[in-house]
């Protein structure tokens, strides 16, 4: 007959956990972001209403079109019609940029990430990735569901392989890395608000300016403004242009924008790992 084991350890006896310990690394952080921010309302109401921006008036303005008592309407003409749903659903996707991180500061979470996840460094790197991948994934799949919808009900020329490619995967990079900017921006402000309008400003506010530049003086701080403001750089990736044809061209808003995102996402894990959470 076997002895029962002592309903405690003897002194000096160490302890092993039944359960398997292994050191923590990207992955878990990856699951772990991905948990929140499919979990949270903010991401389905900010993606929800960019999804319902770009498929309504992308189809609205295809309707007006294809209505119009005018010519046959160019293959890349036809996708360009998607740039103004694209441009407001980018509202959307900073502001979800931004809460990604700032909402954490706001409530106090920051600290429970930071108390299971010691790496500051891998935290943010994860929020990155999972936030970058969810938007350009979804993005280019409604860009391109939005392009065939127009493209079928306008008729016409059919477009180009190159416009195709870049109507959808350019728009969709381009937007990811706007929302990377928000999300280096709140994680430099921790301030939602604060945040989000600070983002409002730098897309909206250049091109706003230049239409208001009259004097002769300001012509060259106005085509500067018109040919390098985020409604212009996206309308290069539809081959438009705000700026009359001057300015990027081709591929150049892409390089434009990971420049400057690049710089903010430095800057934003160097705050984070010399200030208190």
């Amino acid at each position: 007959m076997s002895t029962p084991p002592p309903p405690y350890a003897p002194p000096g006896a160490s302890y092993h956990s039944p359960i398997p310990v292994r050191r923590a690394h990207l992955g878990d952080a990856l699951a772990s972001e991905w948990t929140k921010i499919r979990s949270v309302r903010s991401t389905m109401w900010t993606l929800g209403v960019m999804i319902v921006l770009m498929v309504g008036i992308g189809i609205a303005s295809a309707a007006v079109v294809a209505s119009a008592d005018t010519p046959s309407t160019d293959g890349d003409a036809t996708l360009g019609l998607g740039f103004f749903g694209v441009l407001l659903g980018v509202i959307c996707v900073i502001t979800l940029g931004v809460l990604t991180i700032a909402s954490e500061y706001g409530t106090g979470m920051i600290r429970t990430t930071m108390t299971a996840c010691s790496s500051r460094n891998r935290v943010l790197a994860a929020k990155a990735i999972v936030f970058f991948a969810l938007v350009f994934v979804l993005t280019t799949v409604v860009a391109a569901l939005v392009g065939a919808i127009q493209v079928g009900i306008v008729g016409g020329e059919s477009p180009t392989g190159a416009m195709w490619f870049k109507s959808t995967v350019g728009v969709g990079l381009f937007v990811a890395l706007l929302g990377l900017l928000g999300l280096a921006l709140g994680t430099l402000v921790r301030h939602s608000a604060g945040a989000i309008t600070i983002m409002i400003g730098v897309v909206l506010l250049p091109l706003v300016l230049a239409l208001f530049m009259f004097a002769e003086s300001l012509k060259d701080l106005q085509q500067a403004l018109l040919e390098y403001s985020i409604p212009s750089q996206l309308a290069v990736l539809y081959d438009n242009s705000v700026a009359g044809g001057s300015g990027p061209s081709g591929w150049d808003p892409l390089w434009i924008i990971l420049g400057v995102t690049g710089v903010a996402l430095a800057a934003a894990f160097a705050s984070l790992n010399s200030r208190d959470v």
